[in-house]
């Protein structure tokens, strides 16, 4: 246990530092973007990730799977809103 205590903090700034540099949408080129990213990922697998969040160790986010939802409108959504929040107010705990 020989690692520093803002190790994790650190790398995170970092890598916000470097995405707010070089991102395409700020004027950046895509391709030292993507090789950027690519570099922090490896260095992220290497090291054994973020301690606070050891489940999402080697696992790429933006691969989870998109749900859609839909909510009732007009007068029959606004009433089972109403009733989701009296029930919640209600509830025994």
């Amino acid at each position: 246990m020989t690692e520093e205590p803002g190790r994790d903090a650190r790398r995170r700034a970092e890598f916000r530092a470097f995405v707010r540099r070089h991102h395409p949408d700020v004027g950046g080129d895509p391709d030292v973007f993507v090789a950027g990213v690519a570099r922090f990922r490896e260095s992220e697998r290497e090291t054994g990730g973020d301690s606070e969040h050891p489940g999402d160790r080697g696992r790429d986010r933006s691969d989870a799977p998109v749900v859609f939802t839909t909510r009732r409108g007009g007068i029959t959504g606004l009433l089972a809103r109403w009733r989701w929040r009296r029930a919640r107010r209600h509830r025994v705990r």
